[in-house]
């Protein structure tokens, strides 16, 4: 079965949600950043692997803007898309948002930007499809990766 050349940022778009336990908080009662990072880097792995169809590796952490604090008791979201590609790279947008499960206020609290290499089982990148976007939720994300890169 060949590889599809291109995909559609739906596609691989993966969430995943955390409760925030006392056990994942610091003395302020709020969430370890570094719980956060490894919530960004698992979910842009899924969004990569269902996006190449191959196995990931994460090249960097381009970047990382903490917005707002996760207090113990709430929910955590996180959410991928692949926003552009390369040869065998993919440029993955990550927004982390909470939800008070009483209020159900949501707010923005962590966005970043991973890039992730498929490689092959010999360990060699490989190329993976396009991306484009269908929604205009899709088309803000590849904008601001655009942006991102022309800085």
């Amino acid at each position: 079965m060949s590889k599809p050349t291109s995909r559609a940022m739906g596609h691989s778009h993966t969430l995943q949600t955390h409760l925030v336990s006392p056990q994942d908080t610091n003395h302020l009662n709020t969430i370890f950043g570094g719980n956060i990072l490894a919530y960004i880097d698992e979910a842009a792995a899924i969004c990569a692997m269902r996006h190449s169809s191959e196995i990931v590796v994460t090249a960097s952490v381009d970047s990382v803007d903490f917005h707002a604090s996760v207090q113990k008791g709430e929910i955590v979201n996180v959410e991928a898309w692949v926003a552009s590609t390369g040869r065998s790279s993919m440029l993955i947008y990550v927004h982390v948002s909470v939800e008070n499960p009483l209020t159900q206020e949501v707010k923005t609290t962590t966005t970043s930007f991973v890039t992730m290499v498929a490689i092959d089982q010999s360990g060699k990148s490989t190329p993976v499809p396009s991306v484009y976007p269908e929604t205009q939720t899709e088309r803000d994300i590849v904008m601001l990766a655009e942006e991102r890169t022309s800085r």
